[in-house]
């Protein structure tokens, strides 16, 4: 049996201060059962009565554990659309036909929902992935309803709508089909160049004014990103998807998000360069917040591949948040406050107004829509 016991957090401080980084990570996990993966352990979800913990015994060597490989789960979604009021985002509605990332950026702040299923935040979210098989079945009788009134769906909140998944099951794409059938605005946000695939449908969407794209780039050198998004699509192929869905007349945006202190915000301007280079008319930008779990991840993620700034980076990110992990009120979780954040924030805006990507991405047409039509259950009585 593999046997692995997570490191504490006074264990997590004292090696982020070792000068010996090889040491502290040989003591913290084994690199290769976690290839490929963001987050460095499995603890419990908080929701789990018993905390499962493995530990060596004294009785034998310690095993390696062998790499963790993605499980898929089938689900069946009662709603697909779901509905928010948060001021702080810029959309209403959302569909997510994925619960889960393959991605495994160890800041997601989705993680902490992977506890609803009983599952960890840690790498469970990245490997126990839940396909919403009846999702273009779901998202057909949510629009057929007679009650229903078209506003703007957003793709890729929670997790990646274009994750590895998507490749096989084309839930995404089906979605799109609809959308187009039905005449209905979509905003789709992404890390992965196989957007791409779907270029025919987002064509024609675009060309009713349906919708529109933002494609996010956390930095520019590939081997970075591969730490951060270890499954993403490399920064050049994004910034490829940008040039070809502007080409096809697709209105886009660059993410730079998030920023995280020390690690990639010295990458700000650069990115809104490329992103204006491929042809983004459109750009934002979101601090790193750490609500949760995902403080745990991203502690651990830190300690692995950057052991000598981690007292650094999260003191930064505290001065951002109140002296806090995470401050999860509206109007400053997504920007932060503090010398620091202001800071940022004002190197942002001058380089979007430098590189003239201070537009807003258009708004969408709702007055299209036409209900698809579904098939009645009742019988006719001729």
């Amino acid at each position: 049996m593999a046997l692995y016991q997570a490191p504490s957090f006074e264990a997590l401080e004292r090696l982020s201060r070792s000068r010996d980084a090889d040491l502290a990570r040989r003591e913290l996990i084994h690199a290769e059962s976690v290839r490929g993966r963001g987050a460095q352990s499995n603890r419990s979800g908080r929701f789990e009565a018993q905390a499962r913990e493995s530990f060596d015994d004294g009785w034998g060597s310690v095993e390696a554990m062998p790499v963790f490989e993605t499980r898929e789960h089938v689900e069946r979604a009662k709603t697909i659309i779901t509905s928010n009021d948060s001021p702080d985002v810029g959309f209403e509605r959302s569909i997510n036909a994925y619960r889960g990332c393959e991605h495994g950026c160890s800041y997601c702040f989705a993680r902490p929902s992977h506890a609803y299923l009983g599952h960890s935040a840690g790498i469970d979210f990245e490997r126990d992935i839940y396909v919403k098989t009846n999702a273009v079945d779901a998202l057909r009788q949510e629009l057929g309803a007679k009650s229903y009134r078209p506003k703007p769906i957003a793709m890729g909140t929670n997790t990646d709508p274009y994750q590895p998944a998507e490749r096989k099951h084309k839930l995404t794409r089906g979605i799109l089909e609809v959308m187009l059938e039905t005449k209905h605005p979509v905003m789709i946000t992404t890390k992965s160049a196989l957007i791409l695939r779907d270029l025919d449908l987002l064509r024609e969407l675009a060309r009713l004014n349906l919708v529109k794209v933002a494609l996010s780039v956390t930095s520019m050198d590939h081997r970075l990103s591969r730490k951060m998004e270890p499954r993403a699509s490399s920064p050049a192929r994004r910034l490829e998807a940008i040039r070809a869905l502007s080409e096809a007349g697709v209105p886009t945006a660059i993410f730079a998000s998030p920023m995280v202190p020390a690690i990639n915000d010295m990458e700000l301007e650069r990115i809104l360069d490329a992103g204006k280079a491929q042809g983004a008319i459109s750009a934002s930008m979101i601090l790193v917040r750490l609500p949760g779990e995902v403080r745990d991840v991203f502690r651990e993620w830190l300690l692995r591949h950057f052991p000598d700034r981690v007292r650094h980076v999260l003191a930064l990110v505290r001065d951002t948040r109140g002296g806090r992990d995470n401050d999860p009120r509206f109007g400053s979780r997504m920007s932060g406050e503090g010398p620091y954040a202001t800071l940022l924030r004002q190197r942002f805006d001058k380089a979007r107004e430098r590189y003239g990507l201070e537009a807003k991405l258009p708004p969408l047409r709702v007055d299209l829509f036409e209900a698809p039509k579904l098939e009645s259950r009742q019988m006719s009585l001729f």
